[in-house]
């Protein structure tokens, strides 16, 4: 089989699944990412290129949740969209200047911390909640640092957002993933206006991620119903610890 036809054909089904994982529970990015990678890219233009290919679901999401934003008591929505900005803009540019041997040498680290982020998160959160709450001023600087993880890599940048507004106080789930979808799709905009701008993106790899998962993420909305999501996220951590595991053994 051409060398060619494998990796669109590997890149278009790793999409697709992504598509779906990403409507249900979240974490395409261990598909996509180690992908782009095993067809030879190199790590920063892959992970630039995912970004790029991943980001519009955000903005979709956002907009299928439009009617369950709520204002954040003492923080503005303004205040969450500058430091998201900038924070994502950040963390671009960081990229960007990490050498690609330095990368190499943190993509495991940081699936390490994306996979226990998306594994442990909804049962450490609760427990964290009963200790203690956050306030308008830690709330802002943690969204700030999430812009720049965003910006950088983003694996499970969700989930953290998550249990951050979960800290604040909030607790309706709809108002959370409201706001949680629209910063996302704001911190991984930037980022890709960077990218895109420095010519840092695998044009065709990307597209064919990008359509794939858009396909998936369509029809796994429409299934997603039917599907139990914690059953979703067990495969989800399997696939992911898998993929960290082959990333710490290949460096």
């Amino acid at each position: 089989m051409d060398n060619a036809v494998f990796a669109y054909g590997l890149l278009a089904v790793t999409g697709l699944i992504a598509g779906v994982m990403n409507s249900v529970a979240g974490g395409g990015t261990f598909l996509t990412f180690p992908a782009l990678v095993f067809i030879g890219l190199p790590s920063v233009i892959a992970n630039a290129s995912n970004a790029v290919a991943l980001f519009p679901a955000s903005f979709a999401s956002a907009w299928a949740y439009r009617n369950d934003f709520r204002p954040f008591e003492g923080v503005t929505f303004k205040a969450m969209t500058v430091v998201s900005l900038i924070g994502g803009i950040a963390g671009a540019l960081l990229l960007l200047y990490t050498s690609e041997k330095t990368f190499d040498a943190l993509v495991p680290w940081l699936l390490l911390i994306a996979t226990v982020v998306f594994a442990f998160g909804p049962w450490i959160v609760p427990r964290l909640r009963a200790r203690f709450t956050i306030g308008p001023a830690a709330l802002l600087t943690i969204q700030f640092l999430v812009g720049i993880y965003g910006g950088y890599f983003g694996g499970a940048m969700g989930i953290v957002m998550l249990a951050v507004y979960s800290l604040f106080g909030l607790t309706d789930l709809n108002a959370m993933n409201a706001t949680k979808s629209l910063m996302a799709g704001l911190i991984n905009g930037i980022a890709v206006v960077i990218f895109i701008a420095l010519g840092t993106i695998a044009w065709p790899q990307t597209i064919t991620i990008l359509i794939a998962a858009l396909i998936g993420g369509y029809f796994g909305a429409i299934v997603a119903r039917k599907m139990d999501p914690w059953h979703v996220r067990a495969g989800i951590i399997a696939i992911a610890s898998a993929v960290t595991l082959a990333f710490f053994l290949k460096s």
